[in-house]
């Protein structure tokens, strides 16, 4: 599976954006995807993920109410809403796959970097 990670950009404070993810191979019933973040001079995060085949979510406490993680399994791509961007937000964000519950997220995308100005 290669995952190609798109949408980013530079946007103002209260702004949205939405970053799409697009898979190249199949994603089974079992995948999980999701979405992470590392902002400079930080660890990598969690941000959001979405079971391939249901509509169960998660999202770090600092995004819920805020982003949204969807799919499009036509399309064999999955997004993410996000809205009232704060500057915290700024980072790169990754895209990535696990092949099932126990999130060994073993394929990743190149990263999309958010710029969110105050």
């Amino acid at each position: 599976v290669q995952l190609q990670a798109s949408g980013g950009g530079l946007v103002q404070t209260g702004g949205s954006l939405r970053l799409s993810c697009a898979a190249s191979g199949r994603l089974f019933s079992s995948y999980v995807v999701g979405w992470f973040r590392q902002a400079p001079g930080k660890e990598r995060e969690f941000v959001a993920r979405i079971l391939w085949s249901e509509t169960t979510t998660a999202y770090a406490d600092s995004v819920k109410g805020r982003f949204t993680i969807s799919r499009d399994n036509a399309r064999n791509t999955f997004y993410l809403q996000m809205n009232n961007l704060k500057p915290d937000d700024t980072a790169v964000y990754y895209c990535a796959a696990a092949r099932n519950r126990f999130l060994n997220y073993e394929f990743w995308g190149q990263g999309t970097l958010v710029t969110v100005s105050s």
